[in-house]
């Protein structure tokens, strides 16, 4: 008879650690999403670099091509030369932790990616 509530106790001492664990789970998939719209967002801005002068274009075209915050994205744009040669953009974005609990520990992390594309005109 003393095994009775053996599984309710049991469980109620394990779901904190496997909610926590999902809710880990689920951050790192939104930051991981996130470093693939930075890659995106850097393919585009470079695209967009290779054929307009304007670092605003660039960073239009990062915006334009991803969903993140403009708030938090940053798009560098490196020195264009002549055509044939290569410009590089770097895009950093400051990812927000989202998972309640989580945030205390850490309130975003940091993702960046670079580009390079031939300046066409």
């Amino acid at each position: 008879m003393g095994e009775r509530g053996q599984a309710a106790v049991e469980l109620a001492l394990v779901l904190p650690l496997v909610v926590t664990l999902a809710l880990l789970v689920a951050q790192v998939g939104l930051v991981v999403r996130d470093q693939v719209h930075v890659t995106h967002a850097a393919r585009e801005a470079v695209r967009r670099a290779a054929v307009d002068p304007d670092p605003a274009a660039a960073r239009a075209a990062a915006l334009a091509g991803s969903p993140l915050d403009p708030g938090r994205l940053q798009v560098e744009v490196g020195r264009r030369g002549a055509p044939g040669e290569q410009v590089r953009v770097v895009v950093r974005y400051r990812s927000p932790v989202r998972v309640p609990g989580l945030s205390t520990l850490r309130s975003e992390v940091g993702l960046s990616d670079s580009a390079a594309m031939r300046v066409e005109k």
